[in-house]
Parts: C-alpha cells; sequence; structure tokens
C-alpha cells in the first residue's frame, strides 16, 4: 500500500474500526449476548453504550462520512475504546480538536529521570513540571542555585525563588530577560492547564507580591524555551555564563530535564572552582 497525504476523515474512520475490533467485550464487563458474534471485537451498539452517544453516530464515523466529532465526544470514544495515551493523542489529532490534559501535575520525578540526574553529574541537572517546581536535581545544580534540600516543598518552584527569594533576587545579572521569559512560559502552561488550580494560586500569589511579575504578565508574552543562554552571579565564584538545554521524556512530557553547561571557559573554570570547594 502506498501512503500520501493523510485523509483524516478516511483514517479516522479506519482507526476507530481497527480499535473496537480488537477489544474483548469479556474484558468490558459487557454481558453476554445470545446471537453470535460474526466479526471481532465489540458491536458498534456496544461503543455507542459506552461513549454515551448514538449508533448511527458511531455508523456514520466508521464509515468516514465527514462528521467532526467534539473534544467530549473525542475523549469519550478514547475511553470507551481503551485507548493507550499515544493513541488517545493520535485519535485528537485525526478528530482536529485539542485533548484535554486529564493527568494530574507530576509532584515527584520518574525514578529514570532522577537517576538520569544523577548520573549527568558533573553538568548541573535538575527536573520540573509545567509549573516550574523542582522534583528532582544533583548535587551540582543545588551548588550552583542553592541547596533545594533546605527548602520547604512550596517553595521549591523556580519562578518563586527567581522572584522571592533574596538570594535569588539579584542572581541573574539579565533579571528582567530572565523573568519576563518564565513569566511567558508559564502563561503557555496556564492555557494548556486550565484545571491546574495550584498553578492559578501560584500566578495569584506572584501578580499579588510582586509588581514586576503584574507588570510583565499583563504584557500576555507567549514562549517556551527549549534552549537558552544565561549569565549568573554566583557569591562564591563570581560570574558564571551556561546554556541550558530543555528535555521532554515522551514516557513522560508533563517533566522537563534541564541541562546546564559553560558556556565560555571562563564559566568552566568558574564551575571547576565551585565542584572542587
Amino acid at each position: 500500500m502506498t501512503t500520501h497525504t493523510v485523509d483524516t476523515t478516511q483514517e479516522l474512520a479506519a482507526f476507530l474500526r481497527t480499535r473496537r475490533e480488537r477489544l474483548d467485550p469479556r474484558d468490558l464487563g459487557l454481558p453476554s449476548r445470545r446471537q453470535a458474534r460474526r466479526t471481532p471485537g465489540l458491536r458498534r451498539e456496544e461503543v455507542a453504550e459506552l461513549a454515551g452517544v448514538s449508533v448511527d453516530y458511531i455508523v456514520r464515523l466508521e464509515q468516514g462520512r465527514g462528521l467532526r466529532p467534539s473534544a467530549d465526544v473525542v475523549e469519550a470514544l478514547a475511553r470507551a475504546l481503551r485507548l493507550a495515551p499515544v493513541e488517545r493523542a493520535y485519535l485528537f489529532n485525526l478528530a482536529q480538536q485539542r485533548p484535554r490534559n486529564a493527568d494530574k501535575p507530576a509532584t515527584a520525578a520518574a525514578p529514570p529521570l532522577a537517576r538520569l540526574v544523577a548520573d549527568l553529574s558533573p553538568l548541573p541537572a535538575m527536573v520540573v513540571n509545567h509549573r516550574y517546581d523542582i522534583l528532582a536535581w544533583n548535587r551540582e545544580m543545588a551548588r550552583l542555585l542553592l541547596d533545594f534540600d533546605t527548602l520547604p516543598p512550596s517553595q521549591r518552584n523556580a519562578m518563586w525563588l527567581c522572584l522571592m527569594h533574596p538570594e535569588m533576587r539579584d542572581f541573574y545579572v539579565d533579571r528582567e530577560r530572565v523573568v519576563r521569559e518564565g513569566i511567558a512560559h508559564l502563561r503557555a502552561a496556564w492555557a494548556a492547564h486550565p484545571e491546574d488550580r495550584a498553578l492559578t494560586d501560584l500566578i495569584a500569589e506572584f501578580i499579588t507580591r510582586d509588581e514586576e511579575f503584574g507588570r510583565l504578565w499583563a504584557e500576555r508574552d507567549i514562549k517556551v524555551n527549549g534552549r537558552g543562554h544565561k549569565v549568573m552571579r554566583h557569591p562564591e565564584v563570581g560570574v558564571i555564563a551556561v546554556h541550558f538545554e530543555v528535555l521532554v521524556p515522551l514516557q513522560d512530557p508533563n517533566q522537563r530535564l534541564l541541562i546546564f553547561r559553560a558556556a565560555d571557559d571562563e564559566s568552566q573554570s568558574a564551575l571547576d572552582r565551585l565542584w572542587a570547594r
């Protein structure tokens, strides 16, 4: 078979059929039927019942008759068909709808990511979630920024530290740019996770307590940096310039791995002196 451009209507129809046919009714606790099944998997009537839609609607979807299901219907179909996360995302893409973020925000780093952070030494590295909560870090990152173990969990947030912690207010040479980019990221995360009450409360706290944050938040900049450059004033070894890279694991897309590396020879020498202490 030769594949050209995607016909989303026909692919949606075929995808729904194949996922319906692969399910075993017994695994879903459906009652047995007297009539023998002529085809494997669930009947359209059973999918319709599980998804809370009409049988005629399922028929028209599977026949590729140009329907565009709503996000609520796509979510219901994904649950009814027991789709894996990657299949659910595929179904939303085919329907040209945006999925809701059903998973709760991560409050702890996935164990493989936590081990990777440790293995990345001597490169400073840490794991954060979409609201900048710091979930895991190695000793180099704690030495470069702060000893996160001394902070209560509510303060282990990169944006909170930058705005509120007295030792961090003058830490970045180009503070306004760092804050501006952080706010632009938080605004994008806020729109993508409208159900995240903790993020909403965090933003409200920043607006109330920090005039600079409130001013920049009102500008409505949107930006998500996958890599960039920061210059820091370290109290022990002086100015350090770093490049940073942000990686998003496929298995844990709500978590982000941040890795710093020296931007020049002078900064690498400063980091070496810091590690030696």
